[in-house]
């Protein structure tokens, strides 16, 4: 892989790992309603989660996937439940660090499988696939390369947006400020949802 593939990389990296998404929602809302050690399971899970799809992508799954309309299909609808069934355990949450605050624990294994049903997760691990791997002399060198710089970025930007909702706790235990701040990670949430819907 040549500088400017690699610089060529970073961008889409960058680009796609710290725009918001389901990953970095929830990163921020788990943060900031339990702090950032308890959103530690799910911002270690994210990265294991997507390197196995990227794995899987690389090996062939994706084009599958592609190929099969149906199988989209139910990708699709299982994530866009599961986003929507998110947004609703968060858009309830009022009090840090309560009985009610717990039930927005997302763990490891589910941090793990939200990946897969990650519409967003999916596209870039295809275009990845596509532009930096497949069809290419050396594509398991490539798949060496790509996925610890993925792996780096998937941790950094969960952590940084789950920083982002630790640093907020003590602004947000005043009033009903938590709750408005479930409620708005929770429309994020709804907006990605419809955003699966589109593509």
């Amino acid at each position: 892989m040549n500088w400017q593939e690699f610089t060529a990389l970073l961008v889409l990296a960058t680009a796609m790992s710290f725009s918001p998404g389901p990953n970095t929602t929830l990163s921020t809302a788990l943060a900031a309603n339990g702090g950032l050690p308890r959103a530690m399971r799910f911002i270690l899970a994210v990265p294991v989660g997507w390197s196995l799809l990227l794995a899987f992508c690389a090996a062939g799954v994706g084009a599958l996937v592609m190929a099969e309309p149906a199988l989209r299909v139910v990708i699709k609808a299982l994530g866009v439940a599961y986003l929507l069934w998110l947004a609703f355990k968060l858009s309830g949450s009022g009090t840090l660090g309560s009985a009610e605050g717990r039930r927005l624990d997302v763990g490891f294994g589910q941090g793990v499988m939200l990946q897969f049903l990650n519409i967003k997760a999916w596209l870039l691990a295809l275009t990845l696939v596509a532009g930096w791997i497949a069809g290419q002399p050396d594509p398991w060198q490539r798949f060496a390369i790509v996925a610890p710089v993925m792996l780096v970025y998937a941790f950094t930007s969960n952590f940084v947006y789950a920083l982002a909702g630790s640093l907020l706790r003590n602004w947000l235990v005043h009033g009903r400020r938590l709750l408005w701040f479930n409620r708005a990670m929770a429309a994020v949430l709804v907006l990605t949802a419809w955003w699966m819907v589109t593509v």
